[in-house]
C-alpha cells in the first residue's frame, strides 16, 4: 500500500526579490536546485491549483486555511494521452461546462490546442522556475526566480505539516509581515483575470 500524503501548510509571498531573505538563506549552507517549465491553467470560475509539468496534470485543492496559512491537498495526476472521462472531472475543477470533445483521448498539445486555449473561461500562463530549496527547522524553504509568460517574479516560500513550525520559521528567516499569496492568486494578479 502506497504511503498517505500528508498535506503541507504553505506560506508563500511573490515579489521583484527578497534581498534580505537571500542573504538569510547563505548561513543555511547549499540549496538543492530544481528547475522546471509549467504550464498552468487558471480558471475564471475556480481557484483550484492545476498545472502540467513533465507531460502529467497534477491538481492540488485548497483544503483548509489557518492563522492565514494554507493547506493544499493533491487530488489529481494523469499522465498522457488521456480520456474523455478524465477531461470530465477536471472541468468540474475547472467549474466551467465541459466543451465538446472530438476525440476519445488527446495528447498534451492537443489537449491545450483544442480544448483549453479555445475556451474564454480558462488560461493557460507559461511558467518557468528556478527553485533554491532548503531545509530549515524540518520545513522546506525556498527562494525561486519564477516567470509568467515571461514577466520575471521571486517567490519564497515554507512548508512544513505543522503550521505552528510554519510560521516560527517564517518569524526567523525575516519574513513576517508580508501578505501570503498563492501562485494561483500571483498568476491571476499578473494576467489580469
Amino acid at each position: 500500500m502506497a504511503d498517505k500524503i500528508i498535506p503541507r501548510w504553505e506560506w508563500r509571498t511573490f515579489g521583484k526579490e527578497f534581498p534580505a531573505f537571500a542573504e538569510t538563506l547563505k548561513k543555511y549552507g547549499e540549496p538543492s536546485v530544481k528547475r522546471s517549465e509549467e504550464h498552468y491553467i487558471l480558471s475564471r470560475a475556480s481557484d483550484e491549483n492545476i498545472k502540467i509539468r513533465e507531460d502529467l496534470v497534477d491538481i492540488k485543492s485548497l483544503k483548509n486555511v489557518k492563522d492565514g496559512l494554507e493547506q493544499w491537498d493533491p487530488i489529481f495526476k494523469e499522465g498522457f494521452p488521456i480520456d474523455q472521462g478524465k477531461l470530465t472531472s477536471l472541468f468540474k475543477v475547472f467549474n466551467v461546462p465541459v466543451p465538446e470533445l472530438k476525440r476519445s483521448t488527446y495528447v498534451y498539445e492537443q489537449f491545450l490546442d483544442e480544448v483549453i486555449v479555445p475556451n474564454s473561461q480558462l488560461e493557460v500562463v507559461y511558467v518557468k522556475k528556478v527553485r533554491y530549496i532548503y531545509s530549515i527547522n524540518g520545513c522546506a524553504v525556498e527562494l525561486a526566480e519564477t516567470e509568467f509568460n515571461g514577466k520575471p517574479f521571486q517567490t519564497a516560500c515554507v512548508e512544513h505539516i505543522d503550521p505552528a513550525v510554519v510560521m516560527a520559521t517564517v518569524n526567523e528567516l525575516g519574513l513576517q509581515g508580508q501578505e501570503n499569496i498563492n501562485y494561483i492568486k500571483a498568476m491571476k494578479k499578473s494576467v489580469g483575470m
